[in-house]
Formats: C-alpha cells, sequence, structure tokens
C-alpha cells in the first residue's frame, strides 16, 4: 500500500551521497529539489551547494533542478551553481516537470536519480516515472504549516519502509547464515 512512497535509498543528507559510485554505475541526470533539500527553505546557493555542483559538473553529470516554486526563487538558486538547468512550477508529484527534465538532460529514468526531501512530492513523482530516488532528511526542522502536515504522514509511511528494510536485512543475514551452514557441510563431506 505505501510502497509507491518508498525511496530506493533514505540519506541523512544530500552531501553524504557518493555521486562517483553512481557516475561510475551509469546514472548521468542528476534531478534535485531544491528547498530543505539543498539549502534551507527560501535560502539562497550557499558554499556548501556551489562546491557540490562544481564537483558534480566536474564528474560530468546533467543536473536539473526540479521545484514547484515560482521562477525567481529557482532561478536565483540555479544562476548561483554551475551546470544545472531548472524547471520551476513543476507540478510535482505530476510525471510531466520530470519527463521534462530527463528530456533536457538526454537522460532516462535508468539513468537518472531524484534527490528530493518529501515523500508525497519528490519520491512520489521519481518512483512514478521509474527514477531511482533518493530521500534526504530535510535541511531545516522549520517548515510551511502545509508540510509539517505532510510530514506527520510521511513518519507513518516511513515506519513502515524502515519495518521493511529490517526484514529485507534479516532475511540476508538468514541467506548469509544458510550459505555459510552449506560450505561447512561441504567441507566436511570433502574431509571424510
Amino acid at each position: 500500500m505505501f510502497q509507491d512512497f518508498y525511496p530506493d535509498i533514505w540519506m541523512d543528507s544530500t552531501y553524504e551521497i557518493d555521486f562517483e559510485a553512481l557516475y561510475q554505475k551509469g546514472i548521468r541526470g542528476l534531478i534535485f529539489d531544491i528547498d530543505n533539500t539543498l539549502v534551507e527553505h527560501g535560502a539562497p546557493a550557499d558554499q556548501r551547494a556551489i562546491a557540490l555542483f562544481h564537483r558534480l559538473h566536474e564528474i560530468g553529470f546533467s543536473m536539473m533542478l526540479l521545484s514547484n516554486n515560482k521562477e525567481p526563487r529557482v532561478k536565483m538558486f540555479c544562476d548561483a551553481v554551475e551546470g544545472a538547468s531548472y524547471i520551476y512550477k513543476a507540478g510535482k508529484p505530476s510525471k510531466k516537470g520530470y519527463q521534462q527534465a530527463m528530456e533536457r538532460m538526454h537522460t532516462d529514468a535508468g539513468t537518472t536519480v531524484f534527490i528530493g526531501d518529501q515523500l508525497f512530492t519528490d519520491v512520489w513523482g521519481a518512483r512514478r516515472c521509474g527514477i531511482y530516488s533518493i530521500l534526504v532528511k530535510p535541511i531545516d526542522k522549520k517548515e510551511e504549516i502545509q508540510i509539517v502536515l505532510k510530514r506527520y504522514l510521511e513518519c507513518i509511511i516511513l515506519h513502515f519502509y524502515k519495518k521493511k528494510l529490517k526484514k529485507e536485512e534479516i532475511k540476508k543475514e538468514e541467506i548469509k547464515k544458510e550459505e555459510i551452514k552449506k560450505e561447512e557441510i561441504k567441507k566436511e563431506d570433502i574431509n571424510k
């Protein structure tokens, strides 16, 4: 039921993502939300964001800022960072903005990653398009009331997401134990 909202990965911060590893795996396009993903809500690009986009440009990524915000806010941020383009009033979670972003970057769902801080807009929209999604924790805890209300619902979904991850982890451990047990039996048979 909640799987449509589950990210592929959940991380503490955009700035902890191993972008070099993503590039090595064939990812060529990065789509970013701005507010609370890269900087605090409404803040201009800071030195950390500027350095990140410079690094990503050097690696060779195409980058797109996808925001539901108005153009002046999105353009201000985009003008301060290197190598990115933008789509404003994207209507996330509508597929349209994500598809436009991939078209403009000349990528597809298999070579694109989306990074954002909200399940109901960022992650859900990316999942609807088949794009690998990375959910990051919001940078600023002070948010507009409509986002605060969504965060309560996100907590419920993230609770079930964590349970799913725990089950997967237990299953992997069981498989590993089973493989070790088979190896031990094999060794015993060889030694007989």
